[in-house]
């Protein structure tokens, strides 16, 4: 493989996609509607609509690693406000799921579509994001760790049927999902590679397991670092993970969903010290939770681009959706059979 620094694209020896533009389009859809419904089926979601911009002084965005700057926007017609364009709506669907008179057990999933502008491009990460955000309430008794594997769980048989699927269409894709996924925490994962920084730790446990979910990411480890950085008001750290597989077309781990329990009263207070942010207590999300008025809840994101890209063996996320991106990574795509939309 090959690097070009300026747009960080990777380009695979040889690669060529099995199927033409329209093919491919017509493949997203099928994965996409097949997906959904067995995702809907295992979790018990129900499907709503949902915001695509919320206003700033609310504290319902996603505020992911802290650094990552919303695109934000006025109206002529409703003053005094700005308004962000979502980054995830992990916070807003907790208050979906009170206001929608959704029980225990039940919960719900949408199509997330966000604009994250200071995303670093290259061949996984796209200023444009598109997800199927999904929330389900649970008891507070079921906030532990046995709960939130059962759940992985659950979600990986939805990835295996999925390719099971599209390889029956598809039989030259051929499957390379390993039967079961492997779970380990950050810290179990520094220890086993204590010289790695913690995108070569994925790499490392993905190639070596195909399918794993790190659990415990926001807080600090021994070492001082974080595995990965996490917004302290929707995880709860110890309760939460991503799910990552290893991918042969670029020789690497892909991140396909982060999720996790998410924080009750004790947890928002401490990882909001933790991270410096307590003056968030004061907003309208913090304060309803901290009064208990939202349900307690599990929740996550999936990469629908990615996962389309993943079933498809993409090259390049800019080939299962439409995007802008740097004049020198278009032309190196164009030269390298990469196909993007």
């Amino acid at each position: 493989m090959k690097q070009t620094y300026k747009s960080l694209l990777t380009i695979p020896s040889g690669y060529k996609t099995e199927l033409n533009i329209r093919e491919t389009e017509i493949a997203i859809k099928k994965l996409k509607d097949y997906f959904e419904t067995k995702l809907a089926k295992e979790l018990n979601l129900t499907r709503v609509s949902a915001p695509l911009f919320v206003r700033k002084d609310t504290g319902i965005n996603d505020n992911l690693n802290g650094v990552e700057r919303p695109v934000t926007f006025d109206s002529k017609f409703i003053k005094g406000y700005d308004f962000e364009i979502v980054q995830s709506l992990a916070k807003w669907k907790r208050i979906a799921l009170k206001r929608y008179g959704f029980q225990t057990g039940e919960g719900l999933y949408t199509d997330m579509n966000a604009i994250r502008r200071d995303e670093d491009l290259d061949n996984l990460h796209s200023m444009y994001v598109d997800q199927w955000d999904w929330e389900r309430v649970i008891d507070k008794n079921e906030r532990n760790e046995e709960v939130l594997k059962n759940i992985v769980q659950g979600i990986y048989r939805v990835f295996k049927d999925s390719e099971e699927y599209i390889c029956d269409i598809y039989p030259h894709i051929g499957k390379i999902l390993p039967q079961d996924i492997y779970f380990i925490t950050s810290q179990e994962l520094e220890d086993k590679y204590p010289s790695f920084t913690g995108k070569e730790r994925e790499n490392a446990i993905a190639k070596e397991k195909g399918a794993v979910f790190i659990m415990k990411i926001g807080g600090t480890l021994k070492s001082g670092e974080k595995h990965d950085g996490r917004s302290p008001d929707y995880d709860d750290w110890e309760l939460n993970g991503d799910i990552i597989f290893w991918y042969p077309i670029l020789n690497r781990a892909v991140e396909l969903s982060s999720m996790g329990i998410r924080v009750d009263e004790e947890a928002l207070i401490k990882q909001l010290e933790i991270a410096g942010c307590e003056d968030r207590k004061e907003l309208e999300y913090h304060n309803l939770l901290l009064q208990g008025n939202l349900p307690y809840t599990v929740g996550g994101g999936i990469g629908q681009s990615r996962i389309c890209m993943f079933f498809l063996r993409k090259a390049h996320i800019g080939e299962v959706h439409a995007a802008i991106w740097p004049e020198d990574m278009i032309l190196e795509c164009e030269k390298s059979n990469i196909l993007l939309l």
